[in-house]
């Protein structure tokens, strides 16, 4: 058995080195791109909403209508399906950078559906205490709301990067590199067993690990 785990270190072990580098440049990137453009979007789905501050029936509209189409989309499907524009945006649609557009249009609305659910998870009576002292709406949200719903967003989080896990795996397909490439060319089409059972195991290793670090995150922040 060691003499078998030495041979494939021997023979895979940069190819699978590599392939966790480019799936951990694949989710950081596009998991950070992503909180950018989803919480503002939560928040700004909490606001708008009807009997809120900022009511406003035509802005929610849009973006809940939006926010669902896309989230209705299959990864796989949307992957091919903005293939144009992926193209037009990085100038390729091979590598860490051709799938990067896809995984932020596909995580974003994801993100900004947990934000605006966490949110609206906040006491109501919290909330009208702040309003009642006057506390101006921006603050409101940064410190109060934000930091009452931080435990239920950091688990939020904590399923969307999973779920960029899983994209990033079926974002083989299209040559993006990382675990899911080197599963797929190797393992599937090249019938190399090893590199299958190597490459799930480290994917499985990967998101168990996110998991229990949200879950510690999120119950510190709930006992703070």
């Amino acid at each position: 058995m060691l003499k078998t785990i030495s041979e494939f270190h021997n023979d895979w072990g940069d190819a699978v080195w590599q392939a966790v580098l480019e799936t951990l440049q694949m989710v950081g990137i596009a998991l950070f791109i992503s909180v950018l453009i989803g919480l503002p979007l939560g928040i700004l789905l909490v606001l708008t909403r009807p009997g809120k501050n900022l009511e406003n029936k035509y802005i929610y509209g849009l973006l809940n209508i939006l926010i669902n189409v896309v989230r209705s989309i299959p990864f796989i499907i949307l992957l091919f399906f903005i293939l144009p524009f992926t193209k037009l945006v990085v100038g390729t649609t091979m590598g860490v950078a051709g799938v990067m557009v896809p995984l932020v249009v596909y995580t974003a609305p994801y993100i900004a559906r947990l934000m605006e659910n966490s949110l609206l998870e906040v006491d109501k009576g919290v909330l009208e205490a702040y309003e009642a002292m006057g506390i101006k709406s921006k603050d409101i949200i940064w410190n109060v709301m934000i930091r009452e719903a931080s435990p239920s967003i950091v688990l939020g989080l904590t399923i969307a990067t999973i779920g960029l896990i899983g994209a990033t795996a079926m974002a083989g397909l299209v040559g993006a590199g990382g675990l899911g490439d080197l599963g797929y060319r190797y393992g599937h089409l090249r019938y190399v067993e090893e590199v299958m059972y190597v490459t799930v195991f480290l994917l499985i290793l990967l998101v168990q690990g996110i998991q229990t670090l949200g879950n510690v995150v999120a119950r510190t922040l709930k006992k703070d």
